[in-house]
């Protein structure tokens, strides 16, 4: 078998839908094969994000307070992760520790940090669904390089027997064979580079219900919340332009000539309109009469509506709205020290550390990790999470004080440490000794109660 039919997955033997290809065409195929399997053999078998992604920038993440407000803590708290390499001792967790091959995540690329690296992974994930990071260069040149979400198409095929017409997608035997990114996007008429699987780093933290592969920005259900604040913060600025009153219908003498109603309407507009001209008294003449048709703020409670809109927003952001500050949040009894350690417990066990870990797996194709160890996060010095920390030395405080207790009572120390680590008290073995509490302090035999009795007998007598 030559190299082009070893490239070429199986089925596409069956194919003979070959295209009509000049011979410098053929060639070039000949000679790189691996665009023949790319160009043909997947064509059409792309998964690609929906044309959102500047949408989801400019109309929410650039438009939108708290789209921005609740993206930018997502931002900040995942940067400070740091990135280690974590054992696996017997398929549970270990220690942490650090090597040489981490250096490329503490500097990404020239200038760059490890939470510059979260930072902009996570925002394309959020604004765009999918975060593509692959490596460029060798040896003490070798740097991430991020992929542009909207410029990157997701190859699907399919290798094995089967049905040589069949959708990739739908075949259970379907999966990610390659990665084509289109400098300028999809439609820029650019060649696009190829990317294998193991060159490309996919995080996709939520998943798309309608895609194998690719993931959704958690904008996407709240897009009408979005639409709805920015509505009524337009018209809340819409009420100030117009001289901060409600809606008026002006009624002209019917008499009055047209060109006179012109020159006072422009009259009323110039000092009746605009913030500047706000709480003036407005005078009227020749018959004119002025009705109220709209709702004042008060009536419309702008603060609820909106609040509850942004409380919504951050709902589907992971946030809770007491961390990120909104209006909901800093009212009744949400900033008690109690409520406020819960809300950022929450953001931390259900929001940061399902993303880190997340994070973590997908880069483990770009910087494979040492026999026994996996990829893994830092959190131990996030001021953020400090009170889960605490928490968590309670309870090693408290298993440290069981284990000394079991120890005492008579049970080997490794399998008292084993049981309390595994919570399972049927792995404890005594040593069949008792505590010292039940012996004679000088290691005699306790006298039995007859020998008691005599004793008494002769101290009687």
């Amino acid at each position: 078998m030559n190299v082009l039919a070893a490239l070429l997955p199986r089925r596409s033997e069956a194919r003979s839908d070959w295209p009509a290809l000049p011979f410098g065409d053929w060639l070039e195929l000949w000679n790189n094969p691996m665009n023949l399997l790319f160009s043909q053999t997947l064509k059409g078998n792309q998964e690609t994000l929906e044309s959102s992604f500047k949408g989801y920038i400019a109309g929410a993440y650039k438009m939108s307070g708290p789209v921005f407000a609740a993206e930018l803590t997502r931002m900040m708290l995942f940067s400070e992760a740091r990135i280690m390499w974590r054992d696996i001792v017997d398929g549970r967790p270990g220690d942490l520790s650090w090597t040489p091959e981490l250096e490329i995540f503490r500097r990404p690329w020239r200038g760059g940090t490890t939470g510059d690296l979260l930072a902009r992974s996570l925002l394309d994930a959020d604004l765009g669904g999918n975060s593509y990071t692959t490596i460029r260069g060798s040896g003490s040149r070798r740097r991430f390089k991020r992929l542009r979400p909207d410029w990157v198409s997701i190859v699907i095929g399919v290798d094995g027997p089967g049905d040589p017409d069949a959708d990739p997608v739908a075949d259970l035997d379907g999966e990610v064979i390659g990665y084509l990114y289109h400098p300028g996007g999809l439609y820029s008429g650019n060649e696009p580079v190829i990317l294998l699987p193991d060159e490309v780093a996919h995080f996709a933290p939520v998943p798309d219900p309608d895609a194998q592969y690719r993931g959704m920005s958690w904008l996407t259900p709240v897009l009408r919340e979005i639409m709805a604040d920015k509505s009524a913060t337009l018209h809340k600025l819409k009420f100030f332009e117009n001289g901060a009153t409600p809606n008026m219908v002006v009624t002209l003498d019917k008499d009055i000539d047209p060109d006179e109603a012109k020159q006072w309407l422009e009259y009323f507009k110039e000092n009746y309109s605009s913030a500047a001209n706000a709480y003036k008294t407005l005078y009227l003449a020749g018959g004119a009469d002025v009705e109220v048709v709209g709702s004042n703020f008060q009536q419309l409670d702008f603060k609820v509506t909106q609040g509850h809109g942004e409380t919504r927003i951050l709902m589907a952001s992971g946030v809770h709205p007491v961390v990120v500050g909104s209006s909901e949040g800093l009212q009744g009894s949400s900033l008690n020290a109690g409520n406020y350690a819960q809300a950022k417990r929450k953001v931390g066990d259900a929001t940061l550390r399902p993303l880190w870990r997340s994070w973590c797996g997908s880069f483990e194709t770009l910087v494979q990790p040492p026999p026994n160890k996996e990829l893994w996060y830092d959190d131990s010095d996030i001021k953020f999470l400090a009170e889960d920390l605490m928490d968590s030395a309670e309870i090693q405080a408290r298993k440290a004080q069981t284990i000394t207790g079991l120890i005492k009572d008579g049970f080997t120390p490794d399998s008292a440490v084993e049981a309390v680590i595994n919570d399972d008290f049927t792995l404890l073995e005594h040593t069949g000794k008792l505590s010292v509490q039940l012996q004679p302090s000088d290691g005699a035999t306790e006298p039995s109660p007859e020998s008691e009795g005599d004793a008494n007998d002769d101290q009687n007598a």
